[in-house]
């Protein structure tokens, strides 16, 4: 992306709004997929949603590409998007944590602290967070509801429709 189509995507709206996003969404977005395009937009901060959707973007995806966690962030706000789960973004997260095998996200009940110990990786994964909460456009994960990584193979997998696949995550939707 050239300088001028940078300048277009309005990075202070990226930082400043905070709302958070209920079923209708907020305003529409761009969608950045490129690294370098996003490493060149400032820090991202924001609300209590911004902070629950950078956190499970750290800690589910950080290792994949920009597309991946992009993908992570789809799925999570496809959810809140349906009447079938909560209706905010921690709302989704957290379902289920507390939970002996109920938690939605293994990072929200694995037993192990959640220590943010990569700050690079946290503001590349705020910068997206920010992004897909001021409604870009969510056409990587193919309107999914689930994911999960190649390392397991659960039997929920079978009963939906593989949508996509980015890194080592596979996306499903309810057929």
């Amino acid at each position: 992306m050239n300088r001028e189509g940078l300048a277009s995507l309005q990075p202070e709206r990226l930082i400043k709004i905070s709302t958070p996003v209920g079923r209708k969404g907020v305003g529409a977005g761009k969608l950045i997929t490129d690294a370098a395009t996003l490493r060149a937009l400032p820090a991202a901060t924001g609300g209590q949603q911004w902070r629950c959707l950078a956190e499970a973007l750290y800690f589910e995806a950080r290792g994949e590409t920009v597309k991946g966690q992009i993908a992570v962030a789809e799925v999570i706000l496809n959810r809140v998007s349906s009447s079938r789960f909560p209706d905010t973004v921690c709302g989704v997260i957290k379902q289920g944590t507390g939970r002996k095998y109920a938690c939605q996200f293994t990072y929200t009940c694995d037993g192990h602290p959640e220590r943010i110990s990569e700050p690079a990786a946290f503001d590349r994964v705020g910068k997206i967070a920010r992004m897909m909460l001021n409604g870009a456009p969510r056409n990587l994960s193919g309107g999914a509801t689930f994911y999960h990584t190649t390392a397991v193979n659960p039997r929920w997998a079978r009963k939906f429709r593989r949508t996509a696949r980015h890194g080592v995550h596979l996306f499903y939707a309810r057929s």
